[in-house]
């Protein structure tokens, strides 16, 4: 246990288990119990309660998220292509391959299909299990055939049930979180109710059932928990070796559901690394947590039959480097101030310097070029020069990679979350810095002439507040990625406002500390923000219960049904990424690209089957289609006439800059673009005119997609 001391002479002895001398015997129910047996007895109650409402939460939680997307799709009433086609986008993507091993002759066959897939790129094979993260509809699709659940659920409620289910799981995992840090279930009962009356800041789980995210995040927060509990001090061996072994399962499950796993263990390198620099942590179980970060994602690797943009993740070589910076520099954590600053300094500098040069040989052995556009993205995100790279625009004109809207902090408040999140960050930030400061001190050097007392900064404390930190900084910053930082957020807001620590330290500021008067607080203020939550959301949260919708997209449903009726099951469709998702899902045709944007050669074959929508001549988009083994081409009015986006960041604009034109309507230019000498495609292929029904004959339309056939010329 770090902490900050205050005292007349020599050193003052730590207390048990994390708990302040002066509260030795005060247990997580608020009362003095001097009888061991009633202490032990009142433990196992106490424990046996807060278990049974941490899995009541998570179960009314999944059914809470089950009822809201019934209601408001009707799930349980339209067809199956309507089914279908309500996943959108890359979810539909990942949904075709749990249809696929469902329908396949045997597993066998299925998984063969999956290795050597020639349907979701035409003229290309590729490897399924390696390029994307779906091991997870891989399992569940054998689950479903071998248990004996065929007659009574269908595929697709079995699988939306399993997403909901994680629910659950995710639910009781940031209750727990909350539970250890604050040391009372009452804590993670707030966090639980947080978490649902912010549910559309913290899960999108409803309306997005596949996305990767929802598959990861369960286990991300089952991690954070067993890391929680690993920095617990004085815990027996086999307790520890059992926790390091639940940490590696949820590192590991959560590599392996989500391509954006090693971005997100990064940052909790990046904690790790900053609270081990400023002595805040066990050494030897940061350096263990690394271990299992390396070992997990090279496992994921494995499975994955060697996928480069695991090996040449910045976590790796990033981990791998500390550790090698450790054998190089020694005693860093002995000396002055001044003396650890400068190791430290210094530390830092080879850590980076390392990290950069392992990275780079790295990618130069492996030939690696797939995270490029994650890299050039960020670059001109941060205004580090502007671009016309079209993937690093496409990513940059999308509003959830923008800033985090101002509106996302009016509606955390309105549930007291963000008001209460601040008002504890702010203390625990100041002590934490205090902290690190007399830690790169010496505490033995530091003596003031004032009454002992102690403020408690617990390793599982600093960890989760260095967390929540870097991980609002990404929220911030980008917006998608606020569900990894609202979620944490209601448990370190839950934790604060329940915690002996947290209570002492502001009412020692104030001058009105006494030990009755925090236990007083510590459940009284909880109890009434819980009264005031109910009282507020649960009318509203009734009435969304109640409300019935209807899912309704009959100009798609149209188009997919013509597909499986008019076009032969070898037939290969160009289009938009996110229409193209939908068409493999509903109807099993192949595609020319798709929506999983993480492989170089598929970006480039993006962007030149999107030149349907720039200014481009009929015989160039011909010879580019049939490039890719094109027959049938499907546009859309919703992008080719496109008004969500402001001007410059519509796709047309996008593709219009990229190659060199000057994009359409009124506004500036930059001076060299140049007017096309063509019109553009997607407009003028309606006019019939001669030079384009040479190339495309259209056999489809309504009020919303036009399907072109291509001319198969010898």
């Amino acid at each position: 246990m770090t902490t900050i001391r205050q005292r007349r002479g020599g050193k003052v002895t730590e207390a048990a288990e994390d708990q302040p001398s002066e509260e030795k015997n005060v247990k997580s129910d608020g009362k003095v119990l001097s009888d061991h047996t009633g202490g032990k007895l009142w433990n196992i109650l106490s424990l046996t309660l807060g278990g049974i409402v941490a899995i009541a939460l998570g179960l009314l939680t999944s059914v809470y998220v089950a009822t809201l997307h019934e209601n408001d799709l009707w799930f349980s009433n339209i067809k199956e292509v309507e089914r279908e086609i309500s996943f959108r986008t890359e979810c539909g993507l990942y949904y075709s391959y749990y249809k696929q091993m469902i329908q396949a002759a045997s597993i066998q066959q299925g998984l063969h299909g999956l290795v050597y897939d020639n349907k979701t790129e035409s003229v290309r094979t590729i490897n399924i299990l390696e390029r994307m993260n779906v091991y997870q509809e891989v399992f569940l699709s054998i689950l479903y055939r071998i248990l004996p659940i065929q007659q009574y659920l269908e595929p697709v409620y079995f699988y939306i049930y399993t997403l909901f289910g994680l629910q659950a799981v995710y639910v009781i995992a940031l209750y727990v979180t909350s539970w250890l840090l604050s040391g009372t279930w009452l804590s993670g009962l707030l966090a639980a109710c947080w978490y649902i009356t912010n549910r559309i800041d913290t899960t999108r789980v409803e309306f997005t059932i596949p996305l990767r995210e929802n598959w990861a995040l369960p286990f991300f927060a089952v991690q954070i928990a067993a890391i929680t509990y690993l920095l617990r001090t004085q815990l027996q061996p086999a307790q520890e070796r059992l926790t390091l072994l639940a940490v590696f399962i949820a590192t590991f499950l959560f590599s392996l559901t989500w391509q954006f796993n090693q971005f997100m263990m990064l940052i909790q390198a990046l904690a790790l690394f900053i609270l081990d620099c400023f002595d805040m942590l066990p050494t030897a179980k940061v350096t263990r947590l690394y271990i299992i970060h390396i070992s997990g994602l090279l496992l994921v690797c494995v499975l994955q039959f060697f996928n480069s943009m695991i090996l040449g993740s910045l976590l790796i070589s990033f981990n791998a480097s500390i550790l090698i910076a450790r054998t190089i520099q020694k005693n860093l954590k002995k000396g002055s101030l001044l003396n650890r600053l400068g190791k430290l300094i210094l530390h830092v500098l080879l850590v980076s310097s390392l990290t950069l040069l392992v990275n780079k040989f790295i990618k130069k052995i492996l030939n690696l070029e797939s995270d490029e556009h994650i890299f050039k993205f960020l670059k001109a995100k941060f205004g580090f020069g502007a671009t016309r790279d079209f993937d690093a625009n496409l990513y940059l004109c999308e509003e959830a990679f923008g800033l985090l809207p101002l509106n996302t902090f009016s509606r955390l408040s309105d549930t007291l979350l963000f008001y209460v999140y601040i008002f504890i960050l702010f203390p625990m930030t100041v002590a934490a810095v205090i902290v690190a400061f007399r830690n790169l001190s010496g505490s033995n050097q530091v003596q003031e002439k004032t009454e002992e007392s102690t403020i408690a900064l617990k390793p599982g404390v600093a960890y989760n507040l260095i967390h929540t930190v870097l991980f609002g900084c990404l929220a911030l910053s980008t917006m998608r990625m606020k569900y990894l930082w609202t979620s944490h957020m209601c448990v370190f807001a839950s934790f604060g406002l329940c915690s002996t620590e947290v209570w002492r330290l502001i009412l020692k500021c104030v001058h009105l500390y006494t030990s009755q008067r925090t236990q007083v607080i510590k459940y009284s203020i909880p109890i009434i923000t819980l009264l005031y939550i109910s009282y507020k959301f649960w009318p509203g949260i009734m009435d969304e219960l109640s409300e019935l919708r209807e899912f309704y997209d009959p100009d798609t449903v149209e188009l997919m049904n013509w597909i499986k009726s008019n076009t032969p099951n070898t037939a290969v469709f160009a289009g938009s990424m996110q229409l193209l998702a939908g068409v493999k899902l509903c109807t099993g045709r192949t595609l020319t690209n798709h929506p999983h944007y993480e492989d170089k050669h598929l970006r480039e074959r993006t962007k030149q089957i999107y030149q349907i929508y720039a200014k481009r001549s009929p015989e160039d988009v011909y010879r580019i289609l049939r490039s890719f083994g094109t027959d049938y081409v499907i546009l859309e009015d919703s992008i080719c006439y496109e008004r969500r986006h402001s001007r410059g960041c519509r796709l047309r604009d996008l593709l219009d800059v990229a190659n060199g034109h000057i994009m359409d309507g009124l506004g500036e230019n930059e001076p060299d673009l140049k007017p096309s000498l063509y019109p553009r495609f997607c407009e003028e292929i309606k006019k019939n005119l001669p030079s384009y029904t040479i190339h495309f004959t259209r056999v489809f339309q309504n009020k919303t997609f036009h399907v072109y056939k291509l001319a198969k010329h010898k």
